[in-house]
């Protein structure tokens, strides 16, 4: 065997199934060998960002990495948003980057650059270059190890093209992975403590406390003592709908998050980062934990959360206890002229038994949550790293991974342009992926936050065009078409539903553009911020109000 062809068996043998590739010279060897492994099946992006969110979904939904293949620093770099999306929400990703031939290094090409600095920004815990054939398989078992521990990371194998190319590859076999320990019995005693202390309590659920196996004993703690269950803003993968506990998220307006956790006196992270502001503005906190509440940690990343929560709802003698459970409902069928409400009420009158929801809407799905909560049981993604073209490939590695499961993809306009090449794998790969892009013309987000920040002079007209996408504006069903996928427009609620009822019952990609007003616009957006100013100073049930008005 030669390198390539080692590699490829060796990580066949550790259970990798996928390469989302996107290779350049440097790769060939590699690409060749992919005819020699029946058990990796290739998937062709035609963008880096691609191939790197593709494998973010795809771990995501399969609960193990999948490898990209990309082509040197450059390569590496096009991907590296997708990667830092995929870094933020803990999860396993296998970067395998081609490098020069240790002997051309030395005549700087003009595609030479450091890769290993440019990987060190979403793969701080693991970048190696491999060195010899004989220990490519090696480094590359290194590689997985470091991936699949807990929490998830990104590890990046840098793969020098004669390392690949030379005879003397030696497949190495995988390692079993270490188990994740629970909480030690101090921590429970100690968190137990707090919920019996009869103080206002909120767990918050991030990571894989998010999924049916930690949400149920969290429930069930939650409904014994009291306390509230919230999620992290952006959840890297959260189980929710009829059946399973309504767990509140943190709003994204930083102040709507300090209405949400004033209340509380404790916060008992399980899995999650304690809550901090997305962005600084000024004169304003970016620590969200209120004054007065002490945070606790019962299970950090690395830690097992389902079992730490078992755990502590046995001290708690919480077992029998009854979780309050949310209910089966859908909102009634939508008409009338098409707004991002409608469409989101559409998804939640129609979304489909056992699907991957995936929300990218931005402000076009603030009411998503509401209208999705009480649907048959779903599987929500969202946008961890707040680098925008997340979307479209996470929805291209979930229905790879899951391809008996419907696949809905929200994404807003802005952010659908980052990544738009997704379409074309869908096309090719034949996904069941149903993409919902809302075309209002606008950075909507971005004039909401041109408001909050207090920018001097309020934004004229050259700071407003460059958050406007009209002139011309985009039309998402010819692009779609031009890349092998169905895609129809809807202006109406009706038409809306049509479309969605129909790529529902003709499986296999299908793009329906929404044309859509702004959520926030006109007086909303300029009422917004002053509205925002006056939370702290309203009356707690007003300004609670107010939040489930905004976001609910």
């Amino acid at each position: 065997m030669n390198g390539a062809q080692a590699l490829l068996k060796t990580l066949a043998d550790a259970g990798v199934e996928v390469c989302f590739t996107n290779p350049g010279t440097s790769e060939m060897h590699f690409v060749a060998a992919l005819d020699s492994e029946p058990r990796m099946r290739a998937v062709l992006a035609l963008f880096e960002g691609v191939a790197t969110g593709a494998a973010d979904g795809y771990a995501r939904m399969a609960g193990k990495p999948a490898a990209t293949l990309l082509h040197l620093g450059c390569g590496l770099g096009n991907g590296l948003a997708n990667l830092h999306n995929a870094r933020k929400g803990k999860v396993p990703v296998l970067n395998i980057v081609g490098d020069h031939a240790t002997s051309h290094v030395k005549y700087d090409a003009q595609l030479q650059s450091d890769i290993e600095t440019v990987a060190r920004n979403v793969s701080p815990a693991f970048v190696r270059t491999s060195q010899s054939t004989v220990n490519l398989s090696r480094d590359a078992l290194d590689a997985l190890t470091a991936a699949r521990g807990l929490p998830g990371q990104v590890a990046t194998l840098i793969l020098p093209a004669d390392v690949s190319w030379s005879e003397g590859g030696v497949p190495a076999a995988p390692m079993p992975a270490a188990a994740a320990a629970a909480a030690d019995d101090a921590t429970i005693e100690r968190i137990a403590a707090v919920l019996r202390s009869g103080e206002k309590v909120a767990l918050l659920l991030g990571g894989h406390a998010l999924r049916e196996a930690s949400l149920m004993p969290a429930a069930r703690i939650a409904s014994q003592s009291g306390a509230a269950l919230l999620a992290e803003c952006f959840p890297t993968r959260m189980e929710r709908g009829a059946g399973l506990p309504n767990v509140e998220r943190i709003a994204y307006l930083a102040e709507l998050a300090g209405v949400q956790l004033a209340p509380f006196k404790h916060l008992v992270l399980v899995d999650a980062k304690s809550p901090v502001s997305f962005f600084a503005y000024p004169g304003k906190k970016s620590d969200l934990v209120p004054e007065g509440c002490q945070v606790h940690t019962l299970a950090s990343p690395a830690q097992d959360a389902a079992a730490s929560l078992q755990k502590l709802m046995t001290v708690l003698n919480a077992a029998g206890t009854a979780a309050l459970l949310q209910p089966a409902q859908r909102p009634v069928r939508p008409a009338g002229r098409l707004t991002a409400p409608k469409v989101c009420k559409a998804i939640g009158h129609l979304l489909p038994e056992n699907a991957i929801l995936i929300d990218e809407a931005i402000t076009s799905g603030l009411m998503l949550g509401v209208m999705t909560a009480g649907c048959p049981r779903h599987d929500l993604i969202t946008l961890t790293g707040g680098a925008i073209g997340q979307g479209l490939p996470n929805a291209v590695g979930a229905a790879v991974a899951c391809p008996d499961r419907p696949v809905v993809a929200l994404i807003g306009d802005g952010t659908a342009m980052y990544t738009i090449q997704a379409l074309w794998s869908m096309a090719r790969e034949n996904l069941n992926v149903t993409a919902v892009i809302f075309n209002n013309a606008s950075y909507s987000v971005l004039n909401v936050e041109l408001d909050r920040v207090g920018a001097a002079g309020g934004g004229g007209p050259k700071a407003r065009a460059q958050l406007d996408l009209h002139g011309p504006q985009l039309n998402f069903a010819q692009l779609a078409q031009g890349m092998g996928v169905h895609a129809v427009r809807a202006s109406t609620a009706e038409d809306f539903c049509q479309a969605f009822e129909y790529a529902q019952a003709h499986p296999g990609p299908h793009l329906i553009e929404a044309l859509v007003p702004e959520s926030l616009a006109g007086a909303k957006r300029r009422v917004l911020p002053w509205m925002l100013r006056a939370l702290p100073n309203l009356p707690p049930a007003v300004a609670q109000a107010i939040k489930r008005k905004i976001a609910p």
